[in-house]
């Protein structure tokens, strides 16, 4: 078979998965691993992971590498496909989670995944837990099914227990959107008693996060004070809702 013709039955595939194609989707269009391979060489396709390539014209970008590590959970699948019913499915969690969203100062060494059964790999840069998420606690990121933010902050807690790594998240996430902060409430509950406070006060946890934050009512009080500028706007704003 040539290039050419190789290429252009792949196409439709690439085009909807970020230019990317796995070895068993391009297998099932009756293409073989060493057509792949040559492919490769020849310049024309890019390898990114271990049964995972890239239209060399493709765009590439800071989630690339965690695209790739997602299309190679279930690389029989379209991304499409998988997109139907995002809990049951493989899901970004913990620190790529975080780097999916755009939060905190997290440093992913590794691509992080849950899904509902158990699974095991071989790869190191890739790790598996077994979690049972609700829908409300899944969306759509880069393309991505990833945990919600709220979500994701409490992962982050029960993973790394560092609670001064959670609070910047929190107060990235926080600027970055408006969060639920009941659902952060419930979802923290669980995780208070090891985390120092009482159990189930997820209340508590919260409000020692935002605390160490800068998020807690007092520090956004001295903020307002110590900025002039911000200071007489406050004071503008409260004037003309109470004339």
């Amino acid at each position: 078979m040539k290039y050419s013709d190789v290429l252009r039955l792949i196409a439709d595939v690439t085009a909807s998965q970020w230019g990317m194609v796995t070895t068993a989707q391009a297998g099932a269009l009756g293409i073989p691993r060493l057509a792949l391979a040559r492919l490769a060489a020849a310049g024309h396709l890019e390898r990114l992971a271990h049964g995972v390539y890239r239209d060399a014209g493709a765009p590439s970008d800071e989630f690339e590498d965690l695209r790739a590590a997602w299309l190679s959970a279930e690389p029989k699948l379209l991304a499409e496909e998988r997109l139907g019913d995002l809990k049951d499915g493989v899901v970004v969690a913990s620190s790529s989670a975080a780097l999916l969203h755009g939060v905190g100062d997290l440093w992913a060494n590794r691509h992080e995944f849950v899904t509902r059964q158990r699974r095991q790999t071989q790869r190191a840069e890739i790790r598996y837990r077994q979690r049972i998420l609700e829908d409300r606690d899944v969306t759509l990121a880069k393309g991505l099914p990833v945990m919600t933010l709220e979500r994701t902050l409490a992962d982050l807690l029960e993973e790394m227990g560092e609670l001064s790594l959670v609070a910047d998240a929190l107060g990235s996430a926080v600027r970055k959107q408006p969060l639920d902060f009941d659902r952060l409430r419930d979802l923290f509950s669980p995780l208070a008693e090891r985390n120092g406070f009482k159990r189930h006060d997820g209340g508590a946890v919260l409000e020692h996060l935002m605390e160490i934050a800068g998020l807690d009512l007092d520090s956004v009080a001295r903020r307002i004070l110590d900025d002039p500028k911000l200071s007489a706007l406050v004071v503008a704003k409260y004037l003309e809702a109470a004339g």
